[in-house]
């Protein structure tokens, strides 16, 4: 009797570790309806379903559980599993983060895309060196220049309260004579409605999801860049997967990536058909202030070189010879 009593132990804790649960916590800096963010629900979705269960990913939207610009050390000192980051919020740490902050580098999906191949290799040795890796990597919406006046030219910004969430958001503010003042994507809409600022770049998404139009009546299709969110994981966390769950979450991770980008060009349409049902104008820029904020972006292509030395030149050149 004892020994089938020891027996029916074992069998249950054989049984136990063979379900052993696995729990990530995946904070996010953006809305739970934002598409980024629907996006990664699917991903968790994608690796329970894949996983039966193993491993289960909690997304906390919002910036709830750590703000936008404390994610990536979360992930790093291993308080988060895995997370999603603006990668141009880090370029002060490290400039090769930013470059598709870069005003006019890259100016369409397809060279945002092509932008992507050229970062990801210093993406990946970069992450690995702090202890993560990258998992996959979406780009907004191409960006544009919300404004409560009518614009025509560069100078017409001179003075104007303008967010910015970047360096080079406050980088291009100071360019053109703006104010620049730092707001992140949580609190938008107050800033807006408290007249802290009166103007900013970003996607047509971004106004969709913090009701820009109540306060701002333009948006400049400038086609500006189109920055990317990269979701990030803890390399011990990922380490500690067995096999089958690795592939699950790489395979899920990949299968993202796809999804991402078509619901970034799916989002864009979308976004300003209902900028334009909730009253904004969609303007296209002028020859002058395309001419005034390609300058901007030839500065600021000087200076990023400059800071990010022989590995930013390598990145350009491969980004320019594919």
């Amino acid at each position: 009797m004892k020994l089938k009593l020891v027996l029916t132990a074992a069998a249950l804790t054989v049984g136990a570790s063979a379900f052993a649960q696995t729990k990530w916590d995946l904070p996010a800096g953006y809305g739970a309806a934002n598409f980024h963010t629907v996006n990664l629900t699917e991903f968790a979705s994608d690796v329970d379903k894949a996983t039966g269960g193993k491993l289960k990913i909690t997304v906390h939207a919002n910036g709830a559980l750590f703000k936008a610009p404390e994610i990536k050390r979360a992930v790093q000192g291993g308080q988060a599993q895995a997370g999603e980051i603006l990668l141009a919020n880090f370029q002060n740490e490290w400039q090769l983060f930013g470059v598709d902050g870069l005003p006019f580098l890259a100016d369409s999906y397809d060279q945002s895309m092509k932008l992507y191949k050229a970062q990801k290799p210093f993406l990946e040795k970069k992450f690995a060196e702090q202890g993560m890796a990258l998992l996959y990597s979406v780009p907004w919406p191409p960006q544009g220049i919300y404004a409560k006046k009518p614009i025509n030219a560069g100078a017409d910004l001179k003075g104007v309260k303008w967010r910015a969430y970047s360096p080079s958001t406050a980088r291009i503010a100071e360019l053109v004579g703006a104010q620049p003042v730092t707001v992140q994507a949580a609190e938008l809409s107050q800033a807006m409605a408290t007249g802290v600022i009166e103007s900013y770049m970003s996607s047509g998404s971004t106004g969709v999801d913090t009701k820009t139009y109540e306060h701002i009546k333009y948006w400049y299709d400038t086609q500006a860049w189109l920055p990317k969110n990269a979701v990030i994981v803890n390399k011990a966390a990922f380490d500690a997967l067995d096999a089958p769950t690795k592939q699950a979450v790489l395979k899920a991770a990949a299968d993202a990536e796809v999804r991402g980008l078509a619901a970034s060009k799916k989002t864009n349409t979308e976004s300003l058909e209902k900028l334009k049902a909730n009253g904004m104008s969609i303007v296209a820029p002028s020859a002058q202030l395309k001419a005034d904020m390609k300058k901007v972006g030839d500065v600021m292509l000087k200076e990023w070189i400059e800071k990010a030395g022989p590995e930013g030149k390598a990145l350009i050149d491969a980004f320019n010879k594919s």
